[in-house]
């Protein structure tokens, strides 16, 4: 059982109600037990007292689109070492993608990512099943003994489901349990593509991926949701055609949502530069006009939740030429910090922000327990400098493999504490 702790003299975010006010927060017993809406005296017995010199106190960050390496990918990533690196980084749950080796379509593959979490992770992991038997896109999984089984949705990841009928199949399926689907639209248009297709792919001799490729894919299976009533989660979206096309749908379905990969509104195209590998992800840097749109979408609830999407690849698949390296970069140590750049840039609110980190990814996802600041909820929170700077050094990265898309970069915010359940999980002086 954990001690009770008192956070008092801290800026608090409450991001399902987008306020925030300063404060102090009561946790007994791994719960949020009282919030003071003002300074407090309280006296509690056998009571840790914090003082949070008006640093911000938020819900923990939820990620809802990361590769955890396990099984079958140790050597790039693991479970244990996700965790690690997500405490430092404010991150209390996380969402693991279900395309490992082997993929994750059977029961007792998503009872191992829960009892290896709970077994090698302090921080909270939800297995996202496979839409599909191997993400082959040709048998639907079972669905209903999933979710029975801890699965809180259903993606083929990174491969198309070509037979519209399977898709349509597998999404009225998924109606009749309630279960939530998590796509990554992808089309066959972008066979070969290593890059996005504009100029800047000609000028430097790279195979492109045209924009309307993940725009149709979308609007296929946003059209199939919505026939179906399904509840449909577009993960990583990356043009300005396909947020178009998920504002149309969501003025027509309350079933609908949206998230987009913090590299997505970070950077672009033009920051592969000289075949720079480490800016080769899924999906690739689009032009400056698709980054501008996306972020003055921002503040609106067209995109619900952004992810780090997380996606590690060693130095041996990425030390090759553009064209053969492997796609992605890791992300969970710079999602706060790279988030936080477009508050500080006038982009978003500080609570708008931290509601597509926590409460919107924990609606989706239905952890009713957590991702909000309210009296009752799981204790699992984060206090941070929004402000304090630093320099992102790759080998300093807790991660395993260090192929990020920000070496060298300023960035702000840092985690001073972390606390899962009423439990302090991590602490930087302060």
């Amino acid at each position: 059982m954990s001690k009770a702790i008192l956070l008092k003299n801290t800026t608090i975010i409450d991001p399902k109600n987008e306020t925030e006010f300063s404060g102090s927060v009561l946790i007994k017993n791994g719960l949020i037990a009282d919030i003071i809406k003002e300074k407090t005296n309280l006296n509690v017995p056998n009571c840790e007292v914090i003082d949070c010199q008006n640093y911000i106190l938020s819900p923990g960050l939820i990620d809802m689109w990361v590769f955890t390496g396990e099984p079958g990918f140790e050597h790039i990533e693991t479970i244990e070492g996700v965790s690690n690196a997500a405490l430092k980084a404010g991150i209390t749950s996380i969402a693991s993608r279900p395309d490992t080796n082997p993929i994750i379509d059977e029961i007792e593959l998503v009872e191992y990512i829960k009892s290896k979490s709970l077994e090698k992770s302090k921080v909270k992991f939800y297995p996202i099943a496979a839409l599909t038997k191997k993400t082959l896109g040709e048998n639907m999984t079972e669905i209903g003994s999933l979710i029975d089984a801890g699965a809180v949705g259903f993606s083929n990841a990174y491969k198309e489901i070509k037979n519209t009928k399977v898709l349509k199949n597998a999404f009225t399926y998924a109606t009749n349990f309630d279960a939530q689907i998590i796509q990554v639209p992808i089309s066959d248009l972008d066979q070969g593509g290593v890059m996005n297709e504009s100029e800047m792919s000609m000028r430097l001799g790279l195979p492109g991926m045209i924009s309307i490729a993940e725009t149709i894919a979308l609007e296929r299976e946003l059209r199939i949701a919505k026939h179906t009533g399904t509840k449909y989660h577009s993960m990583c979206i990356s043009t300005k055609e396909s947020l178009n096309a998920i504002m149309h749908y969501k003025n027509l379905t309350d079933s609908i949502t949206s998230g987009i990969s913090i590299n997505n509104l970070i950077l672009n195209e033009n920051d592969i530069g000289a075949y720079r590998t480490f800016f080769k992800l899924r999906p690739p840097l689009r032009s400056e006009e698709d980054r501008f749109f996306l972020i003055d979408n921002l503040q609106s609830n067209n995109i619900d939740v952004i992810t780090s999407s997380h996606d590690p690849q060693g130095t041996e698949s990425k030390r090759l030429p553009f064209e053969e390296a492997s796609f992605g970069a890791t992300g969970i140590e710079t999602l706060l910090s790279a988030s936080l750049s477009l508050y500080h840039s006038g982009h978003i609110s500080l609570p708008k922000l931290l509601k597509k980190l926590t409460y919107n990814p924990s609606k989706i996802l239905k952890l009713d327990e957590t991702g909000s600041m309210e009296i009752g909820k799981k204790a699992d929170l984060i206090l941070f400098d929004k402000d304090a700077p630093w320099i992102l050094k790759a080998d300093k990265l807790i991660s395993k493999c260090k192929n990020t898309t920000f070496e060298d970069q300023k960035m702000q915010g840092k985690v001073l504490l972390t606390i899962i359940e009423g439990n302090i999980v991590f602490k930087s002086d302060f």
